[in-house]
């Protein structure tokens, strides 16, 4: 009887690991011949957002495995020129412009349009200084601030409370490059008489600095760009400048910034091994109010979850990313979320 009952274990145990081996082969294989998309997330949080926002279509409407990779810029560029990652979905052109004409140029990256307009950067003032806010009860204290020249006859509203004499610029982080470019600025428009370029101690501070006044409905005038959570939660002005030019650019910073361009960008190989995703983010474009938002709900919610920002995109903005797929994958997605 022992024996019996020994011989029928072993048998089924037999038999149960057969099976099981079966399964995991199976699996294993299925795993191999599953194709994964490599985004990379760089650290800025519009790039991250982006990537899951395409990651999530490319998951559920393509049935593709996926995966983010961190990477700082040339590293992670040098990735996709080796076809290590596949897909980047904010390549800020101009601060690569050399590697990324080349890498281009020999086919290397396939670049595939741009992801939202340029993105500018400049002199914000809070709209309400302009127009005023009657729900909130603010008047308009500088109605014909349009410029950056209107500035000299308005410095009084922006006076600096450690230099009474002057208004206070609120200008990048020290070491920033924009740092240096503003205080070039100030002194190319005459404003170096009228501001003293007051300059926080880091990206946070500076968002501080506009949120503070913001809430109290005070004056403020300084540097920042889009796209950010800010500009999603706040209605500020861009400042005018003169028009960009190259010349005057070089010589003293003299004119507006050169709006930056953002691209979208995968490794050449993809095209053979999922042209329907590559058709795809060829037709993802987006808006600076429709990133803005989406970031602004990101730090809305206090959590930093990147994922959670992008199917509040694709709940919010249904209409716009289904018009980048066949309706079957749009399907898919929307059973997905």
């Amino acid at each position: 009887m022992h024996r019996t009952k020994s011989g029928n274990f072993k048998t089924r145990t037999t038999a149960l690991v057969l099976a099981l081996l079966m399964v995991t082969c199976l699996g294993a294989v299925g795993a191999a011949s599953a194709e994964t998309i490599t985004f990379v997330d760089w650290s800025w949080d519009s790039a991250q957002v982006h990537n899951r926002i395409a990651g999530l279509i490319v998951q559920h409407g393509y049935g593709y495995d996926v995966e983010y990779m961190f990477a700082d810029t040339v590293p992670g560029f040098q990735g996709i020129v080796r076809g290590d990652i596949d897909v980047s979905m904010e390549m800020w052109t101009d601060n690569i412009y050399e590697i990324w004409i080349e890498a281009t140029e020999k086919g290397q990256m396939l670049d595939l349009g741009s992801n939202f307009p340029d993105a500018p950067q400049g002199w914000y003032v809070p709209t309400y200084m302009i127009e005023g806010d009657p729900d909130r009860g603010i008047k308009p204290v500088a109605p014909d601030l349009r410029s950056v020249e209107d500035l000299k006859k308005y410095w009084k509203l922006f006076r600096d409370p450690e230099q009474p004499s002057k208004g206070r610029f609120y200008t990048a982080p020290t070491g920033w490059v924009a740092h240096d470019i503003n205080a070039a600025k100030i002194e190319a428009y005459g404003l170096d008489e009228n501001y003293t370029a007051f300059a926080p101690g880091s990206q946070a501070a500076l968002a501080s600095s506009i949120m503070s006044a913001y809430r109290r409905g005070k004056p403020w005038v300084g540097y920042y760009w889009e796209p950010t959570d800010i500009m999603g939660k706040l209605d500020m002005t861009l400042l005018e400048e003169p028009e960009y030019d190259e010349q005057i650019w070089n010589d003293n910073y003299g004119c507006e910034y050169p709006a930056a361009q953002v691209r979208k960008a995968v490794t050449a190989s993809l095209v053979e091994r999922a042209p329907e995703v590559v058709e795809f983010l060829k037709n993802y474009e987006t808006t600076l109010a429709q990133t803005n938002a989406s970031l602004a709900y990101l730090s809305d919610t206090g959590t930093g979850d990147t994922e959670a920002a992008a199917r509040w995109f694709l709940t919010e903005y249904e209409a716009v990313w289904s018009s980048w797929v066949p309706e079957s994958v749009a399907a898919k997605v929307k059973a997905a979320l």
